[in-house]
C-alpha cells in the first residue's frame, strides 16, 4: 500500500470559503519558504486518536513528590508532554539537567527561555538518587540548551551519566542539544559512554530554522550523530522527528535516508502538538495508520529500532527501544 502524501495545507484548505489573499505575504519566512504559521491557528479540537484518558489512581504522585523533594526538573513537566501522567504513574521520568531556562527560542518547545541560572554542583548526585529510588533500569537524561556555558554543559552531562551509572548500574541514554559552538562539550558527553546518544532532527531541512531557531543547522545534526559513531561505535545513536509541521512525504523520506547514511540506529516519529498559542501551529494531524506505514518504511531503510505513533516522544518507552540492543 502506498503511503499517502503528507500534504501541506493551504489557507484555503484550513479556512474554506474565506478570502485570505490579504494575508498571503505573512506566510513567507525569512528564507522565502511558504508557511501558514503566521496566519492561522489550528482548531482546538483534537482528532479522536489524540484523546486519551488520564491514568487512574495516585501512582503518579510518588514520582512527582520525589522529584519535588530532590529539586529535579523533568522535560515531561517543562515541555508539557502529553505522556507525563502515564510515565509518572509508572515511576519513570526524563530528567532535565542544566536548569529549566533555555537559551534557544525554538518555535515548538514550551520550555522557558531567557537567561539561565548558575549550575548546581550537586545535581548529578540528586539525579542518581532519584534514579535509584525510582528503580530505573534505563535512565534518560536531557537538558535545556546552554549556549552561555563555555562547554555548553558537556561536563555536567558527563558528571550526571557517571553518577547514575555508579549508583544504579542502569543503562543511560542522553538526549542532548546540538553543542553547535561547543564541540569539546560534545566530546565530553561522548567520553561518558552512554549506551544511547539521542539528538533529535525534529523536522525536515526546509523547516529547520523556523522550527529550531536561527542557530540550528541541519547538516550539523547529521555530523553530530556521525561524530558520536566515529568516536565510539558501541554507542547506539538515536534521533526523532515531529510530524504535522508542514513537511511533505518526500521531504520526510529524504530526511530518514540522510539519518541512515549517517549511521543513526534508532528512530522516533511522533505528532507535533502546539503547547500554547505563541508556538508554531499544527499544520496537519497525521492519522495512526500513516504512522504505522512510516514506521514500516523506516524499518525497511535499516533503522534497528523504530517507534512511530501520534504519542511517541523521544524518551517515551525508551527502555523498550534500547533494552535488546544495550548490553
Amino acid at each position: 500500500m502506498q503511503l499517502p502524501i503528507l500534504k501541506v495545507l493551504s489557507l484555503a484548505d484550513t479556512f474554506p470559503g474565506q478570502d485570505l489573499s490579504a494575508n498571503d505575504s505573512a506566510g513567507q519566512d525569512s528564507n522565502g519558504c511558504g508557511s501558514v504559521a503566521a496566519v492561522f491557528e489550528p482548531s482546538r479540537r483534537l482528532p479522536p486518536w489524540l484523546r486519551r484518558e488520564v491514568p487512574k489512581g495516585n501512582a503518579n504522585h510518588f514520582t512527582s513528590g520525589l522529584l519535588n523533594e530532590l529539586r529535579l526538573e523533568t522535560v515531561c513537566e517543562n515541555a508539557k508532554c502529553p505522556n507525563r501522567m502515564e510515565c509518572y504513574s509508572q515511576n519513570t521520568a526524563t530528567f532535565m539537567i542544566l536548569g529549566n531556562v533555555c537559551t534557544r527560542p525554538c518555535g515548538f518547545c514550551a520550555v522557558s527561555r531567557g537567561k539561565p541560572e548558575a549550575l548546581e554542583g550537586d545535581e548529578p548526585e540528586r539525579v542518581a538518587e532519584a534514579a535509584l529510588r525510582l528503580g530505573l533500569k534505563h535512565v534518560v537524561i536531557t537538558s535545556v540548551t546552554r549556549d552561555d556555558l563555555p562547554d555548553g554543559g558537556g561536563d555536567h552531562f558527563y558528571q550526571c551519566v557517571i553518577a547514575v551509572r555508579n549508583k544504579t548500574g542502569a543503562s543511560v541514554e542522553v538526549l542532548t542539544p546540538d553543542f553547535i559552538r561547543h564541540k569539546h562539550g560534545l566530546d565530553r558527553v561522548i567520553e561518558s559512554a552512554p549506551e544511547v546518544f539521542n539528538h533529535n532532527m525534529e523536522t525536515v531541512p526546509r523547516l529547520y530554522r523556523k522550527v529550531r531557531g536561527p542557530k540550528s543547522e541541519y547538516q550539523w545534526t547529521l555530523d553530530l550523530l556521525q561524530h558520536v559513531k566515529n568516536s565510539n561505535n558501541a554507542i547506539k545513536t538515536k534521533s526523532g522527528l515531529m510530524l504535522g509541521l508542514g513537511e511533505t512525504r518526500d521531504e520526510l523520506l529524504d530526511c530518514l535516508a540522510d539519518l541512515r547514511t549517517y549511521q543513526c540506529d534508532f528512530l522516533t516519529l511522533g505528532q507535533y502538538l502546539q503547547p500554547g498559542p505563541k508556538y508554531l501551529p499544527v499544520v496537519r494531524y497525521v492519522p495512526p495508520d500513516e504512522f504505522d506505514e512510516l514506521g514500516a518504511i523506516a524499518r525497511s531503510m535499516g533503522f534497528k529500532k523504530v517507534a512511530s505513533g501520534p504519542f511517541v516522544r523521544s524518551s517515551y518507552h525508551a527502555r523498550d527501544m534500547a533494552e535488546s540492543d544495550v548490553t
